[in-house]
């Protein structure tokens, strides 16, 4: 019988942590190979930009887990970059609508392809059983920490 890579007692936030991280990292560096130098927070925000069209700055800070400031931030030097612009809602004078330029467009075609790539790398060596069981193991334990029912298990009567 073999080992298991991580022990039971394991730190399971942290083994989150750096998967999560090392896939971040890898999705850079399969945009830098397609000659596009951008952030994860940036390829969410011009990813949800190219498939809804539009959106507020809130709705991208949830998306991409920025705090709003943060997106602002971000969401300037896209703009610089001419990546995107920033649209006054006629019915609201206070809500900007975000939408990508052309060129915005023209590097979501470049990059579209490179989560693909990233995902097929991290699950290499896994069958479709083992694909479609670690995304129901991993749905279940978001489900666990995300249920507002029952937010602590029961008490054992023993």
């Amino acid at each position: 019988m073999s080992k298991p890579p991580y022990p039971p007692t394991a730190n399971l936030g942290l083994i989150f942590r750096q998967v999560r991280d090392a896939m971040w990292a890898d999705m850079a560096r399969e945009m830098a190979l397609v000659g596009h130098e951008l952030t994860y927070s940036q390829f969410m925000t011009i990813k949800h930009l190219a498939v809804d069209r539009t959106a507020g700055v809130t709705e991208l800070a949830r998306l991409a887990q920025l705090n709003p400031g943060a997106m602002t931030r971000l969401l300037d030097k896209l703009e610089a970059r001419g990546l995107l612009q920033r649209i006054a809602d006629p019915a609201d004078r206070r809500a900007l609508h975000i939408v990508l330029t052309e060129p915005g467009l023209r590097i979501w075609d470049d990059i579209r392809h490179c989560g693909q790539i990233v995902r097929d790398r991290a699950m290499l060596g896994m069958d479709e059983n083992e694909r479609e069981q670690l995304f129901r193991l991993l749905g279940q334990v978001l489900q666990n920490l995300t249920a507002t029912a029952n937010p602590t298990p029961p008490v054992s009567d023993d």
